[in-house]
Parts: structure tokens; C-alpha cells; sequence
């Protein structure tokens, strides 16, 4: 069959990429088929049930590498031209099916089997694919026992892309990525570019088993690929390095699920999909983040060791064929002989989750589930919920399904021996190191006796965690005041661990913005109680390295110095100005690791005006110089963060010169300041054609629209940005925008709520007389 395509530049199907070798740009060729693009490369049944062997050969120019999922079988060169054939690959989905041309160069390894691993990258980088090289291999080794089935191809690439509209894909054989999701530098890459870059590599990986090896039959599965690798990630990485606290870190995942599913407009972990324009819109938080955090959810339940050997049965029982949502849970209800597939539909066929309302009434807890909704309705929903639950200690732990509306338990129950009936110190809490996917909003005396456990240091750090988390989204909701909030984030005061610290600070930063709207005159006292909050532990680390420090007190000295200079603190931001320009003089100084730069570049733009624009200069020379991908992502999402609406528009702007990849117009978008939002927002009405023009993929398009809709907080501006989109609605978009102007409804009900709280201003000065 002879056909034509273009090479081109959508970041999908077959497209071309820029790149620059020995000083010349050129092009590589690259494809990019999830969900339905390889229709755009080669005539085919483009579905995932589809499986085929693919035998491809390639006609290319002889200087260039050809690399495809398969070894090469031979080569024929022609002039400038040579023919590269490929091995057959086994049966496989066309989505999987993947094509690189370029230069490069690589590295090499081995598996324990003798798979030989190699990682490609820009020629003369291949330095920084070392780490990303040691952390496939280990994968590799290790998946091929968790899942009990060998990988199942001759050989593994991993190749770093520039232009790449995602974070990697899991190309059989051929994995390709973004440069910040493979590249790691130890001179120029953070702490957190290092354990991003682990996470991906282990998630691609997983794939190779989970997705590549056993498929999804219809797109309506798509969280059996992502939620299983991104859980499976998370277990390789805490594996190969255990002191990066790494199943802490997974509440991040399962947080950012539980903001998007509180929403009416969110979906269900199995949506239906009916056209190929709709599957890009499901790649979100419900598919990945809601998906590994259920697959976590019924690990725990069911337990690690039985669960591990449902998964290899599963694997092998499906292994080069496809697999729906039912064939899982049908596999693990059969090897545990639990009702699975009761317990779990449950949470995969509808939206949302339960808030578990608990009292205690005498002796007897009294349980209650409703489903949450952050705009403070009650949704409809039911689960099977799977309860956690412990009095006073850790050591007797009660376990049951809540099947019904309520239930109610005696404390003996669940009480370890040694508290007595009149302690004042007893404590209850439930979901234990939040492996449910669900909240808690407990009684006045529940939530003191939680309170009192913070601040004796009687909690696990997920406890603390997910305490912090449901209070902030209970605050949102408006079934708890946001003074209520302030007093409980009072008791984090003395808190060091920094997976803790990354979700006080993220609500810190929640609760300064909204304050900014609701009540403007209280801002400046509540900002400086939630730096009061963070300081101790801000000052103690300091702006430099110590000798031996660990990886997370790195990340932590980044967190906190990035949200002291976010909530407008003098010091931090005047010391990141100073080292700032000494770094920009001296770009060797040991004064400005990667580490501390963004919090650097941030206080250099808060003080940056139209009048005064040197910093936002400087910063753009830093750009321009810079080859390091992760180094640019940092300064691009800086420059939008002046509180000169003039500098904000001028930064959207840049995003339109070629000196800025498309991929990366999100951290431009990313950074806007408060200050931004009406500008930008005029911006994105007057340049909307052009937009949509240029940024054709459902999630970039995604991105303008939730950066530049969601920070706005009154029913008037829902009103304004709803009548624009009216006559300008596409299919790709509509999810994200519904979701974007619910967000702004729900933060105008939090900022009406929050007005009409009598005792908040005296409580915001009682808690800073404390702090003083």
C-alpha cells in the first residue's frame, strides 16, 4: 500500500524535533502515537485491541542513527542513503509502535539477564544519562521478579527528545523522553530533577509489563496502565532508595487525586469513550493519580504479599493480549478469595469519594460516609470503604469494610491496652498513613485530641499529612472554619521532615492567596503567621549545603525558601537578590546551587517593575545561555511572577518567539503572579486564535486555560470567562474549562464564608502574640 505523511511539527504522530549539533540546528524524526496518532504515520487498525507484529524497515540518511522498538537485523547503505531493518517484534498495539532519527550518542549496561540497556542523548551529553541508565537497569531486575515474567524484549533504549509534548512515553523497546525527565547533571540538575527523573524512569518501565505486555482493551481502561505504573513506580524507586521516604511522597500523588475528584466536573477512574478526541482529556489526575492511589487502597487491604502474586497471574495470564478493569479484579478476588470486584467497582465505575464523618457518642464511634464535593454539597454516592482505625497508639489497629451509610464501633474495640478510659491524652485517628482514598471530618473533641497527638509527636508523618490535607480541603469546602484551620497549622510549628513541610506549605501558600481576596486587610498579619510557621525551620537550614546532609533536607531547603520568598518575606527575599547577582556575575559560585536558584530567581522578579527591569534582563541572558533544559524550565517559571502587570504580559509574549518550545509554555503559565490574573486574562481573550493555533494538543491548550481561568475568585468573573467560551467550546478543552470556572466558584463561596467568620481576626492575632 503506498501512502504519504508529513513530518510534522504537532509534537504527535511522526514530527520532526529541533536540536543543535556541533553549533548547526537540525532536525531529528521522532513519533508520538498515544492515544490515536500512529493513524498518522502508517495506515492501520489504530486501536488498542488491535495487537500485531511489526516488521519495519527504514530509509534514512547514512550519517544518522535509526532506532525503532526492535534490534536491528542489517543494514544497507546506498550513497547517502541507507535501507535499516528491523527484527519482528511480538504481537503489540500500534500506540506502542515508535521511530527516532538523529545523531546521538549513547551508553550502555546490562540487566542481570544479560538485556542490554542503553540510554541515547544529544551528542556529547551522555554524561547526564548515567543516573537515568543505573535507575533502568535496577528497574528492569527487579520488575522482572515482582512480576515473575522476564522482559519481554531483546533489548531496552531510552532517548531524551527536546521537543516532547509529554513526560516520556513508554514506546515498547524504545522509550522516549523529555530532557528533564531523563537528563539528570550533578552540577546543574536539583534534588528534586534527580528523583523526578527516577520516578519517570521507573513509571516508563512498569509499562513494558503493565500496558506494553498486557494492554488495555479500550481507552475506558487507561488508569490499568497509568495507575498501576505510577503506584509500581513509586515501589521501585522506595526500593532502590529508601532514604528519599518515598511512599511519603506518595500522598502528593494522592492528594492532587482527591483535589480533582472533589469537583462535580471531574469523571470516573472508567470513563466511557466514545471518540478519539476525547481520549487525551483522561491522561489527568483521576487516571494516574486517583488511579495508583486505589491500587494502593486495596494493596493495603488485601495484603503485599497476596497482592503480589494476583499481579504475576494476572500478568501471565494476559501476557500479549488486552485486558479490561473486570479481568483485574476477577484475577485478585480468585487468588484471595475477598470481594474484590464488590469493593472496587465501587470506586472505579463512579466519581468522586466519601468524606467519613466521625463522633464520638459515649463509648461507641459513630461513623457516617457522604461524598465529597468541595463547592460543600452532598453528592449521591456510596462506597465500600475500607477503614482504618487507632485509639492512643499504633499497636492495635482496627480494620473493616463500611458497607453501609453508617456504622458504629466500641473503643475497646480498637483501644491498646495500656491508655486508660480517662486519659486526656487519647487520641483517635482514622485511615491510618492514608491508604484510604477518602477524608475524615471529625467531631470538636476528636479533632483536639489529634491536635494534642501533632504536638507530642505521637503521629506517623503520613498521619500528620493527611490530618493537614483533609482540614485545608474541609476549610475549602466550608465544613470547617478557616480559623479552625490556622490553629491546627499552629501545631506544625516545630515540624522538620519535609514531606510534611511540602504539604503545610502548599497550604500556606492556598491560604495567603485566598486571603489576598476575602479578607484584604487581615493579608499582611496572616502572612506573617504563616511565615512564623516555616521560618524555624527555614533558618536552621539556611541557604547553603551542610557536609552529609540528606536528600530531603536539600529538597527542603528549596521548599521553604521558595514559599518564604512566595509569601513576601523581607529576608529571604533581599538574601536571594544578593546571591542572585553574585551568581550572575560568577556563574561557578558555590552560592546559588541548583537547589536554591528558584527561590533566588523568584525574589529577584518580585522586585522587578517596568522601572526597574535589570533582574528580569538578567534572567533572560541566564536563558539564552544556558544549554541545561531543567535550567531553563527554572527561569521560564520565574519570569511571570512580577507584581508589574506589564512585566507579566511581556513574559506571556516571549512564550510566542521561537526562543521558547511549546512544550514548555506551562511554566510561564505555571508562575503568574496574583497581581497577573486580569492581564493575563486579557491576554489569552485577545490572542485566543493564535493560541489554539499553535498549541493544537488537548493538554497544552489544557494548560492555558487552567493557569490563567482557575486563580480567579468571584461568580462575575466565572460569568465573564463562561460568555467568552460560549460560541468558542471545542471537545479537546471543554473538560478542563468546566473544571477551571468550578474552581472559581468554589474559592468564591470559601471567600464568602471566610467574611463571615466573627472570630478570625482575633484568633490570626492570639496565634501571633503565641508565636512572638
Amino acid at each position: 500500500m503506498d501512502f504519504t505523511g508529513t513530518l510534522n511539527d504537532q509534537m504527535r504522530g511522526f514530527y520532526r524535533s529541533k536540536y543543535v549539533c556541533n553549533g548547526e540546528s537540525r532536525n531529528m524524526a521522532v513519533t508520538q502515537f498515544e492515544a490515536a496518532d500512529a493513524r498518522r504515520c502508517f495506515p492501520c487498525w489504530d486501536e488498542p485491541a488491535f495487537k500485531a507484529k511489526f516488521k519495519l524497515t527504514l530509509e534514512v540518511p547514512s550519517d544518522l542513527i535509526a532506532l525503532s522498538n526492535m534490534p536491528v537485523v542489517k543494514e544497507t547503505v546506498s550513497g547517502p542513503i541507507k535501507t535499516v531493518y528491523y527484527e519482528e517484534s511480538p504481537l503489540m498495539s500500534t500506540y506502542l509502535v515508535a521511530i527516532v532519527v538523529g545523531l546521538f550518542d549513547y551508553i550502555e549496561s546490562s540487566t542481570s539477564e544479560g538485556t542490554k540497556v542503553r540510554v541515547y542523548t544529544q551528542v556529547g551529553k551522555t554524561n547526564q544519562g548515567t543516573f537515568a541508565l543505573d535507575v533502568g537497569v535496577k528497574s528492569l531486575d527487579l520488575y522482572k521478579d515482582y512480576f515473575a515474567t522476564p522482559y519481554p524484549l531483546p533489548k531496552l533504549d531510552m532517548i531524551a527528545i527536546p521537543d516532547f509534548a509529554a513526560g516520556a512515553m513508554e514506546n515498547y523497546g524504545l522509550v522516549t523522553y523529555r530532557e528533564t525527565a531523563l537528563l539528570y547533571d550533578e552540577l546543574q540538575s536539583s534534588a528534586s530533577n534527580k528523583q523526578q527523573v527516577a520516578i519517570t524512569v521507573a513509571h516508563e518501565l512498569a509499562h513494558q509489563w503493565f500496558g506494553n505486555l498486557v494492554t488495555m482493551e479500550w481507552w475506558t481502561h487507561l488508569w490499568l496502565n497509568e495507575g498501576f505504573a505510577s503506584w509500581v513506580s513509586y515501589l521501585a524507586v522506595d526500593s532502590l532508595f529508601p532514604e528519599w521516604n518515598n511512599w511519603t511522597q506518595f500522598l502528593d500523588e494522592t492528594t492532587s487525586g482527591l483535589r480533582l475528584d472533589a469537583l462535580a466536573e471531574s469523571h470516573p477512574i472508567e470513563v466511557e469513550i466514545n471518540h478519539a478526541s476525547e481520549i487525551d482529556a483522561i491522561f489527568d489526575s483521576i487516571s494516574y493519580d486517583k488511579g495508583a492511589s486505589v491500587i494502593r487502597m486495596l494493596q493495603s487491604y488485601l495484603g503485599a504479599e497476596r497482592f503480589q502474586k494476583a499481579l504475576a497471574s494476572y500478568i501471565k495470564k494476559y501476557a500479549y493480549s488486552n485486558a479490561k478493569t473486570e479481568d483485574l479484579w476477577a484475577v485478585l478476588e480468585e487468588e484471595s478469595g475477598e470481594p474484590v470486584k464488590d469493593l472496587m467497582t465501587t470506586w472505579t465505575k463512579q466519581q468522586g469519594y466519601p468524606v467519613i464523618y466521625a463522633k464520638l457518642n459515649g463509648q461507641y464511634l459513630e461513623l457516617e460516609q457522604a461524598q465529597f464535593l468541595s463547592d460543600g454539597s452532598s453528592g449521591t454516592g456510596m462506597w465500600i470503604v475500607p477503614i482504618t482505625s487507632c485509639c492512643g497508639s499504633y499497636d492495635a489497629q482496627k480494620k473493616f469494610l463500611l458497607k453501609e451509610k453508617t456504622d458504629k464501633m466500641h473503643i475497646k474495640e480498637f483501644t491498646a491496652s495500656q491508655s486508660s478510659d480517662g486519659d486526656k491524652n487519647i487520641w483517635i485517628k482514622l485511615n491510618i498513613d492514608q491508604t484510604g482514598f477518602y477524608r475524615v471530618k471529625y467531631d470538636d473533641e476528636l479533632a483536639a485530641g489529634l491536635v494534642n497527638a501533632i504536638k507530642a509527636k505521637k503521629l506517623s508523618l503520613m498521619d500528620k499529612i493527611g490530618i493537614v490535607e483533609d482540614s485545608y480541603a474541609l476549610s475549602v469546602a466550608r465544613k470547617q472554619t478557616l480559623t479552625s484551620l490556622l490553629r491546627l497549622l499552629n501545631a506544625y510549628h516545630d515540624e522538620s521532615d519535609y514531606t510534611v513541610l511540602s504539604h503545610v506549605t502548599s497550604v500556606c501558600l492556598s491560604i495567603s492567596k485566598i486571603s489576598v481576596d476575602a479578607t484584604p486587610d487581615l493579608n499582611n498579619d496572616i502572612k506573617k503567621l504563616l511565615i512564623n510557621l516555616l521560618l524555624p525551620a527555614a533558618i536552621k537550614l539556611g541557604w547553603d549545603r551542610k557536609d552529609g546532609e540528606s536528600h530531603l533536607d536539600v529538597m527542603l531547603r528549596s521548599l521553604l525558601l521558595i514559599g518564604l520568598v512566595r509569601l513576601g518575606h523581607n529576608e529571604t527575599i533581599n538574601e536571594g537578590v544578593r546571591r542572585f547577582h553574585i551568581f550572575f556575575e560568577d556563574r561557578k559560585t558555590s552560592l546559588l546551587p541548583p537547589d536554591t536558584r528558584k527561590a533566588a530567581y523568584l525574589a529577584v522578579m518580585r522586585t522587578v517593575s517596568m522601572s526597574n527591569r535589570s533582574g528580569y534582563d538578567a534572567l533572560l541572558k541566564i536563558y539564552r545561555e544556558t544549554a541545561e533544559p531543567q535550567e531553563k524550565s527554572r527561569v521560564l517559571g520565574s519570569l511571570s511572577s512580577s507584581p508589574d502587570k506589564d512585566i507579566v504580559l511581556e513574559a506571556l509574549n516571549f512564550m510566542f518567539t521561537d526562543e521558547v518550545r511549546n512544550q514548555d509554555s506551562y511554566y510561564i503559565l505555571g508562575g503568574i503572579s496574583l497581581e497577573g490574573r486580569d492581564v493575563a486574562w486579557t491576554w489569552l481573550k485577545t490572542n485566543w486564535d493564535h493560541v489554539l493555533k499553535t498549541w493544537n494538543s488537548s493538554s497544552l491548550i489544557s494548560d492555558f486555560i487552567n493557569s490563567i481561568v482557575s486563580p480567579f475568585t468571584s461568580e462575575e468573573k466565572a460569568a465573564e470567562v463562561s460568555e467568552f467560551f460560549a460560541c468558542r467550546m471545542k471537545p479537546s478543552f471543554q473538560r478542563a474549562l468546566k473544571q477551571s470556572l468550578e474552581r472559581v466558584r468554589i474559592s468564591a463561596r470559601w471567600i464568602e464564608s471566610i467574611r463571615s467568620e466573627p472570630s478570625l481576626g482575633e484568633a490570626v492575632q492570639e496565634l501571633l502574640r503565641g508565636a512572638a
